[in-house]
């Protein structure tokens, strides 16, 4: 069973993280959503944040334990916002269990197939000896010369945890990850089609989202809708939250036309 944090009572609406990520990465999204009248269920995938570790890690079983978790909460109906990995989780899902789905909002993500690009990141984890008993500080640096990016070092330290007391611990599965990091680009099956409200929301500097994608995406999804959040990257409901909230909880909102 997925781990999850809920927000709110009403309308389920279930967030999906992307790769290496968790459920608290959204806990402010959370309450914003609560507050327009959603249960917000974050949940963490297999492998990631409190979930379980598993050495199947695909779209197909992620996409299997998201079924199982609204079958366990007797969820029905519901939408779901997913970001990056999580968005092909999503999409996925809606493809298979259209008729639970109401909307899907998919983030900074296309159904394409995406070549590995995470190398520099799983080497700078892996590079990280827990056995030495490093401080969180002393993680930062060594983290530092392959991801000198800052926003996603603390991305990838709001997975640190204190496994037990001077012992810190990474909560996702990095040893499924470096063998199985692959998995993570796949494409969307090519008879896979949701034909419900969907929207597509990508950062104005990302390249996630090409224009020429949209063809592609609108063969898969043929009610799509689709938003730009500009001078944002492939972060950008971090990079810009107010916007990314007020574009999402707009197209939540909108009356459904039969």
């Amino acid at each position: 069973m997925l781990y999850s944090r809920i927000e709110g009572q009403g309308k389920p609406l279930l967030i999906i993280h992307g790769f290496l990520g968790m459920s608290d990465n959204w806990k402010s999204f959370g309450f914003l959503y609560a507050a327009e009248g959603f249960q917000t269920h974050m949940l963490d995938l297999r492998n990631h944040g409190r979930s379980f570790h598993s050495e199947n890690f695909s779209y197909e079983v992620m996409a299997q334990d998201v079924l199982e978790y609204c079958q366990q909460h007797n969820l029905e109906k519901i939408f779901i916002i997913g970001h990056s990995m999580g968005g092909k989780v999503a999409m996925l899902f809606a493809t298979k269990y259209p008729e639970m789905m109401e909307k899907l909002i998919v983030a900074d993500i296309g159904p394409k197939y995406y070549a590995p690009h995470h190398q520099d990141i799983l080497a700078g984890l892996n590079a990280v000896d827990f056995s030495s008993k490093p401080d969180r500080t002393a993680v930062e640096e060594i983290l530092f010369p392959f991801i000198p990016d800052y926003g996603t070092r603390q991305f990838l330290m709001k997975s640190l945890y204190w496994k037990e007391p001077g012992q810190l611990a990474f909560r996702f599965n990095l040893d499924v990850f470096n063998r199985k990091v692959e998995e993570v680009g796949k494409t969307l099956p090519e008879n896979a089609i949701f034909e419900k409200p969907t929207l597509f929301i990508r950062g104005g500097n990302s390249n996630y989202i090409l224009d020429a994608d949209f063809l592609e995406i609108k063969e898969h999804f043929p009610n799509l809708e689709l938003a730009t959040i500009p001078n944002t990257g492939h972060w950008l409901h971090a990079e810009n939250p107010n916007l990314f909230f007020r574009e999402t909880a707009l197209f939540l909102n909108s009356k459904i036309l039969k």
